[in-house]
């Protein structure tokens, strides 16, 4: 396990996620939307990364995946493999908080804001994702790449490290 659990004001993961395409208030103190979450940080001599997974009430989502674990935020700076990085994150989810929900885990991805991983000349986002099992589900109403991985394609539960100095 390489996930340090950590929490939603986190100054290291906080530096991090301000440098995330998705981060819309950099500088703020939470960088984490409101509801339940649990954030991982790691750092090691190569680089460092942040997680959130997010579990909002399926009533307040807008999309079709409500009540799916979201991974909200994924920053990897050098840190690892990023398909192995992400394994690790859903595993110390799952040992977060148990049994996974039945439509798994899902992350979104804004094309016209990251760059695709050319894979045989075929441009791919979310690469990374692909490589740790997530398959496509689709788009949201405004056209964010949905990728999932149902709970069956999970891996076993983990605990991430506890800091002590958090």
């Amino acid at each position: 396990m390489i996930w340090i659990q950590s929490h939603r004001a986190d100054p290291f993961s906080r530096d991090i996620a301000d440098r995330h395409y998705s981060r819309q208030k950099p500088g703020s103190t939470s960088f984490v939307q409101p509801g339940s979450c649990v954030v991982f940080k790691t750092m090691n001599r190569h680089g460092k990364a942040y997680w959130v997974t997010s579990w909002p009430y399926a009533r307040y989502v807008l999309h079709r995946w409500g009540g799916a674990w979201l991974c909200s935020a994924f920053r990897n700076e050098g840190a690892g493999t990023a398909s192995e990085m992400i394994l690790d994150a859903i595993a110390a989810t799952r040992a977060h908080y148990g049994t996974p929900p039945a439509l798994g885990m899902v992350t979104f991805i804004n094309r016209e804001k990251v760059r695709p991983t050319l894979v045989r000349g075929v441009p791919q986002w979310g690469w990374c994702f692909r490589k740790a099992g997530f398959t496509e589900a689709g788009e949201t109403k405004s056209g964010l790449l949905a990728l999932q991985m149902l709970p069956e394609d999970m891996p076993e539960a983990e605990p991430a490290i506890v800091d002590i100095f958090t």
